[in-house]
């Protein structure tokens, strides 16, 4: 039915683009404190869909929000010990987070909190001036 749409509205004129993107934990993610904190006027449906929207936009900043055994790491993954199994998946994370490297005027605390060296008090503290009450407005909402 989207293809049919597009079509039409290409052949009309216009052109209409689409990429496809993982949804791969969204709903996960849209469940969690993190998503209500940063949406809380969204229900999960809509924290769901702006998930997977970043995603397109930078996948690393928002695929860190959510623990990697939730995007699917595998049917092996239970014969593991689950702490050895976190540390493992944590350390992967990391390693990327510091390969790529991160901008510090732009990233979340869930980004900077997996940064080499910082945790997450040192990363809500960098994003949040000191003596703030909530968090920063996002650009687009009505704050």
């Amino acid at each position: 039915m989207a293809v049919k749409l597009i079509r039409q509205v290409n052949e009309a004129g216009a052109h209409v683009s689409y990429m496809i993107v993982s949804e791969a934990g969204a709903s996960v993610y849209s469940a969690s404190p993190l998503a209500a904190e940063e949406f809380p006027q969204y229900d999960v449906n809509l924290r769901s869909a702006v998930s997977i929207a970043r995603r397109l936009q930078d996948p690393l900043a928002e695929l860190v929000k959510i623990d990697p055994k939730a995007i699917g790491v595998g049917q092996y993954q239970h014969d593991m010990p689950p702490k050895r199994l976190d540390e493992a998946l944590n350390g992967v994370v990391e390693d990327c987070v510091n390969a790529v490297g991160v901008d510090v005027n732009t990233a979340s605390p869930s980004l900077l909190q997996r940064v080499a060296g910082l945790n997450a008090t040192t990363a809500k503290k960098m994003w949040w001036p000191t003596g703030r009450k909530t968090a920063p407005s996002l650009p687009g909402s009505s704050s």
